[in-house]
């Protein structure tokens, strides 16, 4: 029973995750399908381009909050730091590839960043901060993404060597790292290429 208990916790990690809060806000608020307009992408970044400040809040919020409530769920239910990580993996795969929506979701970052909220508020709060601090100064809110899971993945993995976090938060900390580095291919090659979007590039809707 104990296994099939953290099976069931890990559904529910993917199916909270692959709720698309932005596909939702397009619809609600414009009556649009997001994923034609801009980069195409169900993410806080299209949905500022598309929808504006207020709609893009409010969108990273909820897809932060769809993968940090399972995992505060599993530590709940399990108070095991593996089952944590499973579940908050499994919610940031629901972003990505969403069962409702034909298995095209985003890539993962505010979901990613709900994760390491509750593994670490302090690693999330120093992720946020060097995000902002690369978004303004460069207007690319992907190498903002990039640069603040390098440091997320790096700070949890000191935190993991110093006995400050358990052991499977490491394995975490790699793992979605290196999933966001993927999910962000084609945007580093945009910006090897300088063909990327700047943030405050508006979409005609």
């Amino acid at each position: 029973m104990l296994y099939a208990e953290y099976a069931v916790l890990v559904v529910i990690g993917y199916l909270l995750g692959a709720i698309p809060s932005a596909l939702i806000a397009g619809k609600l608020l414009k009556g649009i399908d997001i994923r034609q307009y801009g980069s195409g992408n169900i993410g806080a970044a299209n949905t500022l381009r598309t929808l504006g400040l207020g709609p893009s809040a409010a969108v990273f919020l909820a897809d932060a909050a769809k993968a940090a409530l399972p995992v505060l769920l599993a530590r709940w239910l399990t108070g095991e730091p593996a089952v944590e990580v499973a579940v908050g993996m499994a919610a940031i795969a629901g972003h990505n590839w969403p069962a409702y929506i034909g298995w095209r979701g985003g890539r993962g970052v505010s979901s990613s960043f709900g994760v390491l909220l509750v593994f670490s508020p302090l690693a999330a709060a120093i992720c946020l901060l060097v995000f902002a601090g690369v978004v303004a100064l460069t207007r690319y809110a992907s190498l903002g993404s990039l640069v603040g899971s390098v440091v997320g993945c790096l700070l949890l993995v000191a935190m993991v060597f110093s006995s400050w976090l358990p052991p499977a938060y490491g394995v975490y900390a790699i793992v979605g790292a290196a999933l966001i580095i993927i999910q962000h291919r084609s945007n580093i090659a945009r910006l090897l290429q300088g063909k990327e979007r700047k943030l405050g590039e508006r979409v005609e809707t």
